[in-house]
């Protein structure tokens, strides 16, 4: 038998990939996430480190070599920091300093290591972005974790449960949005969204994953009122508009990273997982959903 007509088609892999992932990983991440504090922010300190040399890769693809040594330590102090100063008044001005000394610390390296033309700007902006791009928004998770509490959300008597059920909408919403995309794109999907940038990613998988992020909001919202008695979700027609708005956040997000490895001229971000891509591949849209998640809920109470 020939090795074309014995290879798995590619959408019967793909989907074999996908549950892969919803097997194993997503369980693992969902007791990490209420296990919280220091445990969680291990986690997402190490993702932010791996998804930042991974960028730092893409940007060596195309000849700018940035400081990958300052980018994996500055990426993991934006989320540590969040984890020992959770509420986001403490923390602004933390990771301030922190972005504010990897600049400095990035453009007076490039005085003694890096000739003009080596493309010094290029190495100082790339550094400061890749710290920003995977630090500053996987930050937002241990923010989230802690936001039930700092508003007051679980009422008289908080549950165990307030953090994990808050960090659960951003993943709910683009999991399940992602499927749906997967699914109504393979069936249905003709015309093109980003032939360009993403040539799987069709229209008909947009509206379907906005339609499943709205009713994923919804449901979000009905699963966790016992746990968050107090949350600033008013009613479906909010909380199906906020799911809306981070699966659009997620769709981004997923162009963005797509955009950035076809600069690049690789298929994926690196090899961490095996057969599923790298880091950035697994987390591209959780870089905009997270930090989104938080503003939209931050928004809507200071609203309700």
């Amino acid at each position: 038998m020939s090795s074309s007509a014995s290879a798995v088609p590619r959408p019967l892999a793909d989907l074999s990939r996908r549950v892969a992932v919803v097997v194993v990983g997503i369980p693992t991440v969902l007791t990490l996430v209420y296990l919280g504090g220091w445990i969680f922010g291990a986690l997402v300190a190490v993702m932010a480190a791996l998804a930042t040399w991974e960028l730092y890769r893409l940007a060596a693809a195309r000849g700018v070599q940035p400081l990958r040594w300052l980018g994996v330590v500055g990426a993991p102090a934006l989320v540590l920091a969040a984890v020992r100063w959770s509420r986001f008044d403490e923390y602004a001005p933390v990771a301030l300093a922190v972005l504010a000394g990897v600049a400095l610390v990035a453009l007076v390296s490039a005085l003694f290591i890096r000739r003009p033309d080596e493309s010094p700007l290029a190495v100082v902006a790339v550094t400061l972005f890749g710290v920003m791009y995977s630090g500053l928004s996987l930050a937002s998770a241990p923010l989230l974790c802690e936001l039930p509490s700092a508003r007051g959300w679980g009422g008289a008597e908080a549950s165990p449960w307030m953090g994990l059920a808050v960090v659960v909408l951003p993943l709910a919403v683009t999991w399940i949005g992602d499927a749906a995309a997967y699914f109504a794109g393979s069936a249905w999907g003709r015309r093109k969204l980003a032939p360009g940038i993403s040539p799987q990613k069709t229209w008909v998988g947009l509206w379907a994953e906005l339609a499943a992020a709205a009713l994923a909001g919804v449901a979000w919202m009905a699963a966790t009122r016992s746990a968050l008695p107090q949350a600033p979700i008013p009613g479906p027609g909010v909380a199906a508009l906020v799911g809306m708005l981070l699966g659009l956040g997620a769709v981004v997000g997923d162009l963005a990273e797509s955009l950035l490895k076809r600069e690049a001229g690789v298929k994926d971000s690196g090899t961490f997982f095996p057969g599923h891509g790298g880091v950035l591949d697994r987390i591209d849209a959780l870089v905009f959903t997270l930090p989104l998640a938080y503003v939209l809920l931050v928004v809507v109470g200071r609203l309700s």
